[in-house]
């Protein structure tokens, strides 16, 4: 019986379609199997320095430093957990950190001029969703790449803090809600700070939409391959907007957490944060191209980050140290896992290459 012609959308289709594994690839570990290894190295990599730090710094291991130590780290920590699935999805938003001044110099400006704080809470939201759909509108409405259009939002945001609220500094805030962030308040029966235990719960939250459900099968199907997603019948657009309207809303609040925490609003605070989220979640095994990472690894990172910092801190290593262990840890992040993958890939070719063949030329496993 003669097979119809192929025609030139099923050959495409098949161009596109991936290449099989080897036969090495199923012993080894596929490159998802790397990532989900590499998030289990962050965390217990987390465990040997709070050993390290419990063995070798007094006051490490007491509930105030601990306290602190994880309080200091929650607003890089609260804007992590957005940023996470916007990097699975493979799109990227620089702009948090300027958003978190924007949020506070708001929240400083607003309480100036006599607002109950109650109805600044909201505001600062409602602007934070603005900036996110702001970024997301460039990006998914107009098609520019999300690193160009965030590099141009955070000087946007930025500056328009420093319209808002200048070079001044608002203190005085509501006590009840100062001693909400502050590290010296904790949950009765443990050393965590309220924010803390907030961030542990969206953390939970995340977690659960990210790795059990419909939306987030289609942000890891996004950022490995947009085209494929899209007519998988994904609303790529929709769930890219979705996400920068989540990650400006989350840094907005941050900010106001940011300003409690430290009872003062400056249109400059936040500066650096969106290297440490960056750093934070590439740590943790997120691919910066998208379509793989786990958010369990994006928490042990920003975790690591904050410990570390706190026990150089506790050893008098000044804060320029600080900052070459941090960029370091990012240049590692984003490094150490492309060549062990390439090392493991290379293996898997070996051996496949190396398998028996059969009198057909088959290999071994197909004879």
């Amino acid at each position: 019986m003669a097979m119809a012609p192929e025609t030139p959308n099923a050959r495409r289709t098949r161009d596109r379609a991936p290449a099989p594994r080897t036969a090495g690839a199923g012993a080894g570990g596929t490159v998802r199997d790397l990532a989900l290894r590499w998030d289990t190295a962050v965390g217990a990599l987390l465990v040997a320095v709070l050993v390290v730090g419990l063995g070798s710094t007094d006051g490490f291991a007491s509930g105030e430093n601990l306290a602190f130590a994880f309080n200091d780290i929650v607003e890089v920590a609260l804007i992590a957990l957005p940023m996470t699935l916007l990097v699975v999805a493979g799109q990227v938003d620089l702009s948090v950190a300027s958003m978190l001044g924007l949020g506070s110099a708001l929240t400083g400006a607003l309480w100036n001029a006599g607002w109950a704080f109650e109805l600044i809470v909201p505001v600062v939201l409602l602007t934070g969703v603005a900036g996110g759909l702001l970024n997301g509108w460039l990006v998914t409405r107009v098609g520019l790449p999300s690193l160009a259009v965030t590099i141009g939002t955070l000087a946007l945001y930025r500056g328009l803090a420093s319209v808002v609220l200048g070079s001044d500094a608002v203190t005085d805030f509501p006590q009840v809600y100062a001693d909400w962030a502050v590290d010296t308040s904790t949950v009765p029966g443990t050393f965590l700070t309220y924010p803390v235990v907030l961030f542990l719960i969206l953390a939970a939250a995340t977690a659960v939409l990210l790795h059990s459900t419909a939306f987030g099968r289609s942000l890891f199907a996004i950022g490995a391959q947009e085209e494929a997603a899209y007519f998988a019948g994904i609303r790529v657009k929709r769930f890219k907007l979705i996400l920068f309207v989540v990650t400006g809303l989350f840094s907005a609040f941050a900010g106001i957490v940011f300003t409690l925490r430290y009872g003062s609003a400056r249109a400059d605070n936040g500066i650096g944060f969106e290297m440490l989220v960056i750093a934070s979640v590439l740590l943790g095994g997120v691919d910066f191209d998208g379509g793989k990472g786990t958010l369990f690894g994006a928490v042990a990172g920003v975790l690591l980050i904050g410990v570390l910092k706190n026990l150089l801190t506790l050893n008098d290593v000044p804060n320029e140290v600080q900052v070459i262990v941090t960029g370091l840890l990012l240049v590692a992040s984003v490094l150490a896992p492309r060549v062990v993958a390439a090392v493991v890939e290379r293996r898997h070719r070996r051996e496949a290459g190396a398998l028996p063949t059969g009198p057909a030329g088959r290999t071994g496993s197909e004879s």
